[in-house]
């Protein structure tokens, strides 16, 4: 008697759940919703994570070691233009664009320190034509930059608002003209389009 009443409990217990709900395996070519981590950055990540540090003096080496490895990879980005790791006034659309536009023309401003060195050496020559020849040229130069940086603000203001309608571009301008000033060599993030490329 009491045997047969704990088969029937049994069997009623169990074999339920798996017929109605079948469990399937997961599909290995399904996404995951994230990409796959580098070998490098799971390895530093599994490191971080399986000891935490026994004292200050090691909390503080783990600190130096993670900045370390952030500036590195910001460097590399501000090199390469890799957005995920550059720093965070040059991230987004709007500031690539910005960029992209300064890069992609000739600006006056560009020159200006080359300029500025010529205009020392001859201010500092004997003969007074010579300094005010300089002082023309200073004078000439201020103008041209002048006029140029308002020509381009004015139009990539324009570009931006048609391109980004929604997009936050406060600054973006004032971005663009300061790495005006800089020889393109020497920009950061370094250009990714050629002169008179099409940003």
């Amino acid at each position: 008697m009491f045997r047969s009443r704990s088969k029937e409990g049994q069997a009623a217990s169990t074999p339920r759940v798996s017929a109605a709900e079948p469990q399937q395996p997961r599909d290995p070519q399904a996404p995951k919703g994230r990409p796959t981590p580098k070998r490098s950055e799971a390895q530093s990540q599994r490191r971080s994570f399986a000891k935490a540090p026994s004292n200050r003096k090691e909390a503080a080496k783990r600190q130096r070691e993670e900045r370390r490895a952030a500036m590195a990879r910001q460097r590399q980005a501000l090199a390469g233009g890799d957005e995920r790791y550059l720093p965070a006034r040059d991230k987004g659309p709007v500031r690539r664009y910005a960029r992209d536009y300064v890069d992609a023309r000739w600006s006056v401003a560009e020159f200006f320190l080359p300029i500025a060195v010529i205009i020392l050496v001859l201010s500092m020559m004997p003969s007074l034509q010579l300094k005010n020849i300089s002082l023309l040229l200073w004078l000439g130069v201020i103008v041209m930059i002048v006029l140029d940086s308002i020509g381009l603000g004015f139009r990539l203001k324009r570009d931006l608002r048609q391109r980004f309608p929604d997009e936050h571009k406060r600054g973006a301008v004032a971005y663009a003209l300061m790495r005006t000033l800089q020889l393109r060599r020497m920009r950061l993030p370094k250009p990714q389009v050629a002169r008179g490329e099409k940003p």
